[in-house]
């Protein structure tokens, strides 16, 4: 269990797994019986396959490479030209 401070908000973290589709943590958590509680699902990581993930890196590497020889243009240089399209 993981007590984890937001400002003057503070929110609990337990870890649950999937049985018989409904979630059964892996901890005692005492609260009033009915107690309503909120659920967030976190997103270990994403559906790519080993080709996709390989294909991102190497494109990411590219963007580096290019940044660093200067052959990019600034966001904001591009969004601009943009908006003076009429």
């Amino acid at each position: 269990m993981t007590v984890v401070k937001l400002g003057l908000a503070s929110m609990l973290t337990m870890k649950a797994r999937v049985r018989n589709g409904r979630l059964r943590l892996d901890e005692p958590y005492e609260a009033p019986e009915g107690t309503e509680v909120d659920v967030a699902i976190i997103d270990d990581g994403d559906e790519l396959d080993d080709e996709s993930r390989a294909r991102l890196h190497a494109a990411l590497s590219r963007g580096h490479e290019q940044k660093v020889r200067r052959e990019v243009v600034p966001a904001d240089e591009v969004l601009s030209k943009l908006g003076t399209r009429g």
